[in-house]
């Protein structure tokens, strides 16, 4: 807990600052996720980083509700993922919350092991938002390394699942998170 709850809170803001800087003009544009508009990748960013992150951390399963939602036709839905990573940040201050498995339905994941991966997602998908709406995603070398980790142990699962494309090459001065991003499959510096 100790050694990821920062890396969480702190992803889940810089998440939260890019969401508010996307205009309602901006949801109909195509994003850096290949097929997705910038609303389909909000909508996954709400969904799985807000929503997700709570409902993990209760051991329960996404309601079909929150699913089929479209977080996006609410006028202040950046205000409302806000709110929601706030309630989510809340539920992973227990520390109970991080011992034992999470149940995933169709498999069990050790709690911190989740947690590392919904700081992958809020990471970059956080770059995904911010890169697709003309902004910066700014984390810490720290973060950037428990994000490259993640995606180094998880890559070839995400690979088969279409969640990542080939890796990147990047120089070898790039910096963590450039290399995590590329080893997703993004250019960390390349065209949205």
């Amino acid at each position: 807990m100790k050694n990821i709850r920062p890396h969480l809170v702190e992803c889940a803001a810089e998440t939260a600052r890019v969401a508010r800087g996307v205009t309602a003009a901006q949801l109909s544009t195509p994003s850096t996720c290949a097929r997705w508009e910038v609303r389909h990748l909000v909508n996954h960013l709400v969904l799985y980083t807000s929503h997700g992150l709570e409902h993990r951390a209760l051991r329960k399963q996404l309601p079909e509700e929150l699913t089929a939602r479209d977080f996006t036709a609410e006028p202040d839905w950046a205000e409302r993922y806000a709110a929601q990573l706030d309630r989510a940040l809340a539920a992973w201050s227990d520390p109970a919350v991080w011992e034992g498995d999470i149940d995933l339905g169709f498999t069990t994941m050790p709690a911190s092991g989740i947690a590392s991966l919904l700081v992958k997602e809020l990471a970059v998908h956080g770059w995904d938002l911010a890169r697709s709406t003309g902004q910066d995603f700014r984390i810490t070398d720290p973060a950037a390394g428990l994000v490259l980790d993640v995606v180094r142990e998880h890559a070839e699962i995400y690979r088969r699942y279409d969640g990542f494309a080939a890796p990147v090459p990047v120089p070898d001065s790039a910096g963590l998170f450039d290399r995590a991003l590329a080893a997703t499959g993004r250019d960390p510096h390349g065209r949205p």
